[in-house]
């Protein structure tokens, strides 16, 4: 087990730096301290999982300095450490924001897992059921620190999810055992989130409908460009919705009496509400959001050019305009693309706000404009 530990917090460490050793000392710490400073592995034990963990990561960053000195490490590094630090590429929210993401984006595990991470337990309970407390840990620990830190990207708080689910399941089986008691504000809490994601599902299309008279009251030129996309809405839209409420109606039905027909059922229909959400709504987000700019990198993936996003960070004028590796190394440089003597057309996106900025270069001429994107061309120098 500890060989394996070792290898997979090497694997972490290769994926994510100093942050991966850091919340597995910190899950370390906290152990130790609920043992009240007693050693929980000895000191041969110990030296054998940091060398399984350093021996992976060295053969890796320990060949990349050997062969070119300590630029990526200390890069990587400093990397990691604004992303902690700083709200790294507008990426800024609240103290809680976590804390709402997992409530809601890992619905209904979420409210089940309540029934375990605030309760106590004995010393005795704890000790028998010693991965429950690992897990417990594991959760808090990566909670509050990406709650601490400065950027609040929705997968920072991802590895929450595995405890989050294991403690769902055992405050599940422990109902099934009637170990534990069924708490009321539970229900409350399965009716209060499906019901807002049934009311947003529902509101949506009523909204899109009547787009016009909200437009007036949007001042960011680019979202009130977006919104005035041309897309239908399926008379299906609803059903996404009716099915989650449904679901959690049986289930507060049959859980006291059929617990074994009421969890599948709520965890059935669920993942119904997804993938029929994933149907009805995605696909008319991605209208409003950036069908336009899409279509237009697919327009240009055949022609031998240029393409770039100006002033906002995107992969599509890669992904979409297919572009494969091996490119001339100046192309990587947005300032060559924009003012260097490039060798064959430069294709453009900007938002709409940023097109005056882009014309006043003098070099690029606009080709068109569709839903807050603004389309330039460069020709190159002769």
């Amino acid at each position: 087990y500890l060989l394996g530990g070792g290898l997979a917090l090497g694997l972490a460490v290769l994926t994510k730096g100093p942050a991966a050793l850091l919340i597995v000392g910190l899950a370390l710490g906290v152990y130790w301290l609920l043992e009240r400073g007693r050693w929980y592995l000895s000191l041969g034990h110990f030296i054998l999982y940091g060398l399984s963990a350093s021996l992976l990561t060295l053969l890796w960053f320990g060949w990349e300095t050997w062969q070119n000195g300590p630029w990526f490490v200390r890069e990587f590094t400093r990397y990691q450490y604004r992303l902690f630090s700083t709200p790294d590429a507008g990426h800024a929210g609240f103290p809680g924001f976590h804390a709402v993401v997992l409530l809601i984006g890992c619905f209904p595990a979420s409210v089940f897992a309540l029934g375990v991470l605030f309760r106590r337990t004995s010393e005795t309970e704890a000790r028998r059921t010693d991965f429950m407390r690992w897990m417990k840990i594991l959760f808090w620990v990566v909670l509050i620190l990406f709650s601490i830190v400065q950027s609040k990207i929705v997968h920072y708080s991802s590895l929450c999810y595995f405890p989050l689910t294991f403690l769902a399941a055992r405050y599940l089986y422990g109902l099934h055992r009637a170990e534990w008691n069924w708490k009321t504000r539970f229900g409350g809490g399965l009716v209060a989130i499906a019901g807002l994601f049934a009311v947003a599902l529902l509101l949506i299309p009523l909204i899109s409908s009547r787009i016009d008279q909200l437009l007036p009251y949007i001042q960011d030129p680019f979202a009130r460009e977006n919104l005035e996309a041309e897309v239908r809405w399926s008379a299906w839209s609803w059903l996404p919705a009716l099915v989650l409420l449904v679901g959690v109606i049986l289930f507060l039905r049959w859980r006291s009496q059929q617990l074994e027909r009421a969890v599948p059922t709520l965890f059935l229909t669920t993942a119904l509400f997804i993938f029929g959400t994933l149907y009805f709504f995605l696909p008319n987000i991605e209208q409003y959001s950036q069908r336009a700019v899409i279509e237009f990198w697919k327009e240009k993936s055949e022609e031998n050019a240029y393409l770039m996003s100006f002033e906002y960070k995107s992969y599509a004028p890669l992904f979409y305009g297919r572009r494969a590796p091996g490119a001339r190394p100046e192309s990587r440089d947005n300032d060559w693309l924009l003012r260097g003597a490039v060798d064959k057309p430069v294709y453009l996106t900007c938002r709409v706000h940023k097109a005056q900025k882009v014309a006043q270069l003098g070099s690029f001429v606009e080709i068109g404009r569709k839903n807050g994107f603004v389309f330039f061309k460069r020709e190159p120098q002769r």
